[in-house]
């Protein structure tokens, strides 16, 4: 029960129904019970209708759902959370991370201007970590392998190399567009579907 109480599966929505974040369902439960938010209970043919912790306790648990169990029964676990005041979409900046490197450069190595497959690049440290050259948003760029490995450890001017840009930090973008999907939750869709959603998990190497 520990697992399904602590996934990070329950979407949470603000007062005007726009995805701003994720929460367990441990935390969803305390939110409902608190008064501060509702949960939708989403039906087969997408109909919505948003349930107070008190009807939700009542609820029959359908096959495919999720559940815990209580003193009084099992509880259905939600899915869609709706904030009952807060109104806003946060905006947030990407996480510094290789996947969001390369959209910030749009794919592009950054020396030759090529466009790369995902296999023939990788991320160039600007000024090598060799060197001092720090893991940051301003020193890091999109690179054709190749072009990086002749780089090696010199600066790009050492390497009869030259930057099409000066890199920089992306700007703030909506929160609702770096919602991951992790568990694949079939009723976040309809709220995710327009974002434009950010997938940054990997690490810059």
């Amino acid at each position: 029960m520990n697992d399904v109480l602590n996934k990070t599966t329950v979407l949470v929505l603000n007062r005007n129904w726009q995805a701003i974040g994720v929460k367990s369902p441990a935390d969803a439960f305390s939110m409902m019970a608190a008064g501060n938010a509702t949960a939708l209970k989403i039906s087969a043919d997408d109909d919505m209708t948003p349930v107070t912790w008190e009807d939700w306790m009542k609820l029959p648990v359908n096959e495919g759902d999720n559940s815990i169990g209580t003193v009084h029964g099992p509880v259905r676990v939600p899915t869609v959370l709706v904030l009952a005041r807060f109104d806003r979409v946060p905006k947030r900046r990407p996480k510094f991370c290789a996947k969001a490197i390369w959209e910030r450069d749009g794919g592009v190595c950054q020396y030759t201007g090529r466009k790369l497959k995902p296999n023939e690049g990788n991320i160039d440290h600007i000024v090598p970590v060799s060197r001092g050259g720090k893991s940051t948003w301003d020193n890091c760029v999109l690179a054709d392998k190749k072009v990086n490995s002749k780089k090696g450890s010199k600066l790009p001017e050492e390497a009869g190399l030259k930057l099409l840009r000066r890199p920089a930090a992306p700007r703030e973008i909506p929160v609702t567009q770096l919602i991951r999907n992790t568990y694949q939750v079939r009723d976040w869709e309809m709220f995710l579907a327009n974002a434009g959603i950010f997938q940054t998990d990997r690490a810059v190497s």
